[in-house]
């Protein structure tokens, strides 16, 4: 665990280091912003183009759609801070303030399909059901982090040694917060698995009263 030490005043007799810090330069406080970033839909690539862009695909299947986005995280840590050479040590309230985003969403249906066919409106559909679910998973990691910073940030001043608080702060905020913020962010992808199964895979091979492979059969022979 870093040496940056929270104030247990609340528990005990203010130290004058305390008493000054506490009163003096304001209190700790974590800030957390998201963004809606929004979508669009692409129809330019062909179903070729989709399956190269997946990371894994099983042999002999084809992406015959894609929601397409990554996670960004931001942080940037600040705030006041007061030095105590009679003790050796120094106080800082951080502000640090996280920003959370999804890279503007692209939706890819496969140009094989006509916009005003049935197998281009069922891909899109199953597209959609991605699109909501990152939507929707952005608030509850939000709350989640909120959460958590708080309990760590929120409130009472946090003591160094001298010249170190900025530096361990940083540090902290490097080895512990932003791989854990990232990892909350990350759980999105298992709710998106969840969504292709190979249930719903063989449903859509069979829609629109087998217009999805009519359509994919000459752009095979073609390719």
């Amino acid at each position: 665990m870093l040496s940056l030490l929270a104030s247990a005043a609340s528990a005990q007799t203010r130290t004058p280091l305390q008493a000054r810090c506490e009163d003096t330069i304001g209190e700790s406080i974590s800030v957390l912003s998201t963004r809606e970033q929004g979508y669009r839909i692409d129809n330019t690539r062909s179903f070729y183009d989709l399956t190269r862009l997946m990371p894994s695909v099983r042999r002999g299947s084809w992406v015959l759609g894609l929601t397409h986005t990554e996670a960004r995280v931001r942080i940037s840590v600040g705030g006041r801070m007061l030095a105590d050479p009679a003790t050796g040590y120094e106080c800082v309230a951080p502000r640090i303030d996280v920003s959370l985003d999804y890279a503007p969403i692209v939706v890819y249906v496969s140009r094989e399909f006509p916009p005003a066919s049935c197998a281009y409106r069922e891909v899109l559909a199953h597209e959609m059901r991605h699109l909501t679910t990152y939507q929707t998973f952005m608030p509850k990691a939000e709350a989640t982090v909120r959460a958590r910073l708080a309990g760590r940030f929120a409130g009472k001043p946090l003591y160094a040694p001298i010249g170190q608080a900025q530096a361990l702060l940083q540090r902290e905020i490097d080895r512990s917060w932003m791989p854990y913020i990232k990892g909350e962010m990350a759980k999105v992808e298992v709710l998106q698995a969840a969504i292709d199964t190979p249930q719903e895979y063989a449903r859509l091979g069979k829609v629109c009263a087998g217009e999805v492979q009519s359509l994919l059969r000459p752009a095979r022979r073609s390719g």
